[in-house]
């Protein structure tokens, strides 16, 4: 069975945010961090280190 990954990302996603119950202030910080860090110098790198 293959599953989507956007599909696989969206229910971990969801299971966090319902049973860890984080603060929106975190969840927002850690997206947009995220964003940032994916069009910065640093993504081959971050790119090369996790493959």
């Amino acid at each position: 069975m293959q599953v989507p990954l956007w599909f696989a990302l969206l229910v971990v996603g969801y299971l966090g945010v319902k049973l860890i119950r984080p603060p929106a202030w975190l969840i927002a910080v850690l997206l947009l961090g995220g964003f940032l860090l994916a069009d910065s110098v640093l993504a081959p790198a971050i790119n090369g280190l996790i493959k």
